[in-house]
């Protein structure tokens, strides 16, 4: 089989909807979704219900779209709580969640784990000269506030540093034992897990907002031959420590008509050759 990745699907906009269809199967692969599918659960089963024919399998995890509660949709559900309903929406189509087993495959020959995480951000990709309690006054001093300052709940934690260490101390006792048997790994998040991998030219101090110090070794600690993300709509691949590092974001339609001629040139192959 062979493993694809794609991030960032955003089916809140219309052109991506109608991009979603033209998905080509692959029946005998696998699909990494790395998080921002939506802000509601119709988009969650949109995609799920347009997907799961086309792979073998899917596994996702959340970006922070997931996790919004907007008045506007009618969601009551918060925090951890909105999370939850996010996974079991998962459950029903059988695509794979960070709280499902860790699943081991054979990648083009290679027997990998595959290791979706669900690890947020605490604002630590931040200069050391800026205090935590300062940080969103700092990114608001260039003209940037994160939407996830309004949308996101993190009940029931007192803030998201505190939920993003929760999940970072959970995950990282689950891939220590997961991992004993020395397997390869492919790492998915929606959020990179290294401070030099969240770089946006046009927008840099927004880099507070895309993941956690805690999870700056977890490439070299947990054996990984490729580390998947998106959040940040700009698709790369980059080497961390000779660990491919692949940002598969498709993005909100007036990037990716820049240029992609369809999804497909967003879906990317993943090799851990």
């Amino acid at each position: 089989m062979k493993l694809y990745a794609v991030a960032d699907l955003h089916l809140g906009a219309a052109a991506n909807r109608e991009a979603l269809d033209g998905v080509i199967p692959r029946p005998d692969d696998w699909l990494l979704i790395a998080g921002d599918i939506g802000e509601k659960r119709e988009h969650l089963e949109l995609a799920f219900e347009t997907l799961t024919p086309r792979f073998r399998q899917l596994v996702w995890v959340p970006g922070n779209h997931e996790l919004w509660t907007l008045p506007q949709s009618g969601a009551l559900a918060r925090g951890h709580a909105k999370y939850e309903e996010c996974v079991s929406i998962c459950q029903r189509y059988g695509v794979v969640t960070p709280e499902d087993p860790y699943p081991v495959v054979d990648v083009d020959g290679r027997r990998v784990r595959i290791a979706p995480l669900a690890l947020f951000y605490d604002y630590s990709f931040r200069p050391a000269d800026v205090a935590f309690a300062d940080a969103v006054a700092w990114a608001r001093e260039s003209g940037i506030r994160c939407a996830d300052e309004d949308r996101i709940h993190t009940d029931p934690y007192p803030d998201m540093a505190y939920w993003c260490q929760a999940r970072c101390e959970a995950t990282e006792a689950r891939l220590h034992q997961a991992c004993a048997d020395g397997l390869p790994t492919v790492l998915l998040n929606h959020y990179p897990l290294r401070d030099e991998l969240a770089r946006l030219p046009r927008v840099p101090r927004f880099a507070i907002w895309c993941g956690t110090r805690l999870t700056e070794d977890w490439h070299r600690r947990f054996n990984a031959v490729a580390m998947v993300y998106g959040h940040l709509h700009i698709p790369t691949r980059q080497l961390i420590d000779g660990v491919p590092c692949h940002e598969v974001s498709f993005g909100y339609p007036k990037q990716w008509q820049r240029w992609a001629s369809s999804i497909n040139d967003a879906i990317r192959q993943i090799r851990v050759g």
